[in-house]
């Protein structure tokens, strides 16, 4: 046993080729060999050539880690690259607005000047030079958001004609998209434009009693020529468009205080009561037209106009104030109406019957048959 391990050892030191010390134990038969620190860094630390299952597990727990933090390297270049792009915009924008600014105050600053291009005097020009033009400026501003937000004039309507030129009792502001005509997109045809069944006899019964004006927030340019296409013979009086509403809350509204007409004498006809919410009192909410070939409304409204015209009402509000309760005020209108012939009719029948009495009783004794 001796023998074998010393042969071992030495069979060791060779292949090591390294001098090493070897200690024997008497007693145990036991014996311990000193090698080298660098052979034993040489061959025991270095990595193998054929990998074991946990060098292998070792080695992608690495490559792991080291793909983790190479991720974590470009995300940061990314996260700084992205910060330094918007310090650029921010920088670009608030440029931009300053130079924007400055043109502003530049230009909408600037005093007035005459032909002769001397700048005229204004109840700024005493003010510092930096201060003058900063309040015309705010000045100018405060104007053009009036102009969007106001109509664009105090007086939409010029004053009524008078006499011996005929003016209208009544003036009557119709809306014109979904009341007189119905607004319809394709994509082959693009926007087109439907017109109402009965709009000429609607607008010739009533050109004699009503001032007519057709009131809309949609565009000029769209509403001029449609109202040319629909009312050849210009029985339609005026036209306001966009220009003429009142902006607030995001909607366009109808201003009639600024008709510069009597209130008590116009009737506004509208599907949305939003568009006239300044003026509920005068508003007769009709049902939207959804551009049906069968719809008779505009004869009904008619009927109820011509009533109101012909009894020579000095308030419209008050008549308007009854059906403004009811969902279809021309429905309304029209079962009334029935009901009231059928009221007639039977009074007339009844009236005829007792004259028939009347003439049967009185009638001579000489005119009868005698037998």
């Amino acid at each position: 046993m001796f023998r074998f391990s010393s042969r071992s050892i030495t069979i060791l030191n060779n292949i090591t080729k390294q001098s090493s010390h070897t200690f024997f134990h008497e007693k145990s038969y036991r014996a311990a060999v000193q090698i080298h620190h660098n052979f034993y860094c040489r061959y025991f630390c270095n990595e193998s050539k054929y990998k074991t299952p946990l060098g292998n597990l070792l080695s992608s727990t690495k490559q792991q880690a080291d793909t983790d933090k190479n991720e974590e390297q470009e995300a940061q270049k990314q996260r700084e690259q992205s910060w330094r792009t918007m310090k650029l915009a921010l920088i670009f924008f608030g440029v931009s607005f300053s130079c924007f600014g400055t043109y502003l105050v530049v230009t909408l600053g600037a005093p007035d000047k005459d032909e002769e291009g001397v700048p005229i005097r204004d109840e700024f020009s005493d003010k510092p030079l930096i201060k003058a033009y900063l309040m015309r400026t705010f000045r100018e501003l405060e104007y053009y958001r009036r102009l969007i937000k106001e109509p664009s004039r105090e007086k939409l309507l010029p004053d009524t004609l008078p006499y011996p030129y005929i003016q209208p009792k009544y003036t009557l502001v119709l809306e014109l998209t979904d009341v007189l005509v119905h607004p319809d997109w394709t994509y082959n045809t693009g926007w087109r434009f439907k017109k109402r069944p009965l709009l000429d006899y609607f607008l010739e019964s009533l050109k004699d009693q009503y001032e007519i004006v057709v009131y809309t927030a949609e565009q000029g340019m769209t509403v001029f020529p449609l109202i040319e296409a629909i009312d050849p013979k210009n029985i339609i009086a005026y036209k306001l468009v966009r220009d003429a509403t009142h902006f607030t809350g995001g909607h366009h509204v109808k201003s009639l205080n600024n008709l510069n007409r009597d209130l008590s004498k116009v009737i506004c006809i509208d599907w949305n009561a939003n568009n006239v919410k300044f003026n509920q009192e005068n508003l007769f909410c009709i049902k939207r037209w959804n551009g049906s070939d069968s719809d008779t409304s505009l004869l009904d409204l008619v009927s109820f106009l011509k009533a109101i015209a012909d009894n020579d009402i000095e308030d419209v509000r008050e008549v308007l104030k009854v059906y403004s309760k009811y969902e279809d005020p021309v429905m309304a209108f029209r079962e009334k109406q029935k009901r009231l012939i059928d009221e007639l009719e039977a009074q007339a029948a009844a009236k005829k019957e007792q004259e028939k009495s009347k003439i049967s009783r009185w009638t001579p004794s000489f005119l009868k048959k005698s037998y």
